[in-house]
């Protein structure tokens, strides 16, 4: 008696659908990769964030009696600073993971353990950009409760919907940006300079420590075009119900930014560009 049997093909995927099991073991790597060092991943941002706090509120927040008499945007200066402060060190720590996976794969040839698995270009972006923005997100409670017990500081989400959205639309953008580095990148030297070159200047020149309404005329036209304003503007609205600029065309702007960064990221890993030896 015969059977009829089909054998797979060799190098063809045989699940149909979504592969949910290789997307889920990927995050909990990722998750588990950065967990290992939480001094360093989760702990360092809190630590970094007291220090900008503390030197930014004595230099221009107009400290008298351990109090800023300085007050932006209806709020004490402090607590103008400090959702900006946030949001920052979430975003710079999902550039960070994706950038750094990816080049430590690279430089240690360890990369062809996450190509060689079933795995589609959109399923390897979903899961390193949600292992980023998990990661962004613990960052944002150890951060939070940081800043919650200085002094002087009151921050309550007054707007939920704002703080989650542009925090994820914000995590996922520079996650995405990670990504794209990691795949050009060719050492460590190539990511720093992402991170001093691009990275830091888009967010030092975020608004985070000042409106744009202080700025000429030329330069509030070049912050708007700076999708990190719009995202540490939104944020800082959620907690001080007040934004420096319109939050519809921000959020609209970051959200088609994001949809065409992750299209690109898809086509890369399709393509095997810089990652194929």
């Amino acid at each position: 008696m015969q059977h009829n049997t089909t054998l797979p093909v060799y190098g063809v995927r045989q699940i149909n659908f979504v592969n949910w099991r290789g997307i889920a073991t990927l995050y909990a790597k990722e998750v588990r990769r950065y967990l290992k060092v939480y001094t360093q991943t989760l702990a360092a941002p809190a630590v970094t964030t007291l220090l900008n706090m503390a030197i930014f509120v004595v230099a221009l927040g107009g400290v008298q009696a351990g109090k800023t008499t300085r007050v932006v945007l209806g709020v004490p200066f402090a607590d103008f600073i400090a959702p900006g402060l946030i949001i920052m060190a979430m975003m710079q720590n999902a550039f960070a993971n994706t950038s750094s996976t990816l080049i430590i794969g690279k430089v240690q040839g360890s990369i062809i353990d996450v190509l060689m698995p079933p795995l589609l270009p959109g399923e390897l972006v979903a899961a390193f950009v949600a292992g980023a923005v998990t990661r962004a997100l613990m960052v944002s409670v150890v951060v939070w409760l940081v800043v919650w017990f200085v002094p002087g500081v009151n921050i309550p989400v007054r707007h939920f919907w704002a703080v989650a959205y542009f925090g994820l639309m914000g995590s996922t953008l520079l996650a995405l940006i990670g990504i794209l580095t990691g795949i050009w990148a060719e050492k460590f030297d190539h990511t720093a300079a992402v991170t001093n070159f691009v990275v830091q200047p888009l967010s030092m020149l975020s608004g985070t420590f000042y409106t744009i309404s202080r700025l000429p005329e030329s330069w509030k036209t070049v912050s708007l075009y700076n999708p990190f304003f719009h995202i540490i503007d939104g944020f800082r609205y959620g907690f001080i119900g007040a934004s420096d600029a319109h939050l519809l065309p921000g959020a609209l702007s970051v959200l088609g930014l994001n949809v065409l960064l992750w299209t690109v990221c898809v086509q890369l890993f399709k393509s095997g560009w810089r990652l194929r030896a």
